[in-house]
């Protein structure tokens, strides 16, 4: 290993012009509104809070809710579709697009409530 080529570092002149103006870390503060844009944001921050405590809500309907569903059904076990339950195709099949599904509910809302 000894007397091979030395590892050099090799930078752009900007990345060193970046490093030697560093400026010193500044606390972050929250741009000023004005009132009415304010209110409209404070608007916007509660309907879109609301929007995903519902969608939160349903995700965790679904996720621990299917079983309890299949649980309370045990009849699923005995029905086949190709020699597989029904309740496993259920477990395999319902959730994946179901939360596509929700995503794209909260997504849409979000967006419209933004827009209108």
């Amino acid at each position: 290993m000894s007397g091979g080529p030395k590892r050099v570092a090799v930078t752009s002149p900007q990345t060193r012009a970046a490093h030697a103006r560093r400026m010193p870390r500044r606390r972050w503060r929250a741009p000023r509104l004005e009132p009415g844009e304010a209110a409209r944001a404070k608007r916007l921050y509660h309907l879109q809070r609301r929007r995903g405590a519902v969608t939160l809500l349903l995700l965790f309907a679904l996720i621990f809710g299917l079983p309890l569903v299949l649980a309370a059904a045990p009849g699923l076990d005995g029905l086949r579709v190709l020699d597989v339950p029904v309740s496993w195709l259920l477990l395999v099949l319902l959730p994946y697009p179901a939360m596509a599904a929700l995503a794209r509910w909260q997504l849409r809302g979000a967006e419209r409530t933004e827009g209108g």
